[in-house]
């Protein structure tokens, strides 16, 4: 049970990841659109991304800490 509780703490990392490649692309898009904009779409893109990231790390966070204290 503790092992099921840790996955589904990880699907946090799944999501952040399909999240970041998404953003990504659509920053890419954008680029190729409005090239005169690039140093604020990066900027923005990598607050998100950094933002997702961190969602990420919680729930690796969430998952040892299920892990270890639960058993």
């Amino acid at each position: 049970m503790v092992a099921l509780a840790a996955a589904i703490a990880v699907l946090a990392g799944l999501g952040a990841g399909i999240g970041i490649g998404i953003a990504t692309g659509k920053a890419v898009e954008a680029i190729a659109r409005q090239p005169e904009a690039a140093g604020d779409i990066r900027t923005s893109l990598i607050l998100g991304c950094a933002l997702a990231e961190a969602t990420a790390v919680y729930g690796l966070v969430a998952s040892i800490l299920i892990i270890f204290l639960l058993k």
